[in-house]
């Protein structure tokens, strides 16, 4: 640990020096880290920090990145980050853009070119690539392919956060094909009637960016209910549909109706009297 100070303190010093800290960043990659400090808000240190991760950060080719063989019960596959191999791309962000739904992607490897089809190995839906853009803060800018290692956004793909796609020449997925059972749920409705519309179209666009986040409809106490990995996941959630849609939601405990079942025979004599003047009544029942 002494000799790896040491060495951080001697790189740190020559900073200047990219391949030395390339070098020594993929060997001491799990140990060894420059410290960039920065403030979004006021956008400080911004710019070093990404000057630091073209400079100091290894390329897609010097990165072991592994996918899962979905033909062979998710048997782990080297990937080469090579161009030249079969596309392997993962849709990591959704958004709700003017022109519909934007879907980020990350080439893993491959290439991807407008207008030629790729397959969603997690709904086995075959796609066309109608336009395909590289980001620049909120600019766009149309491009007609993109190489491995690259990010880039497409419009008019459905699919969901998690999704892989590939060439269809292999059935590789970046993420498991098993998502996690939930662990908790609320029961949410929005304050105001009027903003039933809004409300339901954040939950089916939350229900696509996160396998994890799901809906449904309680068919006994008519309550939405939303699932998901812990109180804090849900919050935000919840949260972001009074940020992003303007809809005040309240949130709860589930209704779980009280039920009672007949487990044993049991013995029973009732008699019943009643007379309040004129004809009285009489009953018994036993059993």
């Amino acid at each position: 640990m002494i000799n790896l100070l040491i060495l951080f303190l001697v790189m740190n010093q020559y900073h200047q020096k990219t391949s030395g800290w390339r070098s020594v960043g993929l060997q001491y990659h799990e140990s060894l880290c420059q410290f960039i400090w920065e403030v979004l808000f006021k956008n400080k240190g911004v710019q070093p920090l990404l000057d630091g991760v073209l400079n100091y950060l290894p390329c897609p080719t010097e990165v072991e990145n592994h996918a899962l063989d979905q033909d062979k019960s998710e048997e782990k596959v080297l990937l080469s980050g090579s161009p030249n191999g079969p596309l392997v791309a993962l849709a990591f962000k959704l958004e709700e853009g003017r022109f519909g739904q934007l879907t980020y992607l990350r080439i893993y490897e491959g290439v991807i070119k407008r207008g030629e089809f790729m397959f969603n190995i997690n709904t086995g839906k075959r796609i066309k690539v109608p336009r395909l853009v590289r980001m620049h803060a909120n600019e766009m800018e149309d491009i007609q392919e993109a190489h491995a290692g690259q990010i880039v956004a497409v419009f008019g793909v459905d699919c969901a956060s998690g999704d892989t796609f590939t060439d269809g020449s292999v059935r590789y997925t970046m993420t498991s094909m098993n998502v996690p059972e939930p662990v908790m749920s609320l029961a949410v409705s929005p304050i105001s009637k009027d903003s039933g519309a809004q409300f339901s179209k954040a939950l089916n666009r939350f229900q696509k960016e996160d396998p994890t986040f799901r809906v449904g409809l309680d068919p006994e106490s008519g309550q939405t209910i939303i699932s998901g990995m812990g109180e804090l996941h849900l919050d935000i959630y919840v949260e972001r549909i009074r940020r992003e849609y303007k809809v005040d939601a309240q949130t709860g405990r589930p209704r779980v109706n009280f039920r009672e079942a007949i487990t044993q025979r049991a013995n029973f004599d009732y008699l019943h009297k009643k007379q309040t003047g004129g004809q009285g009544q009489y009953g018994r029942v036993c059993g």
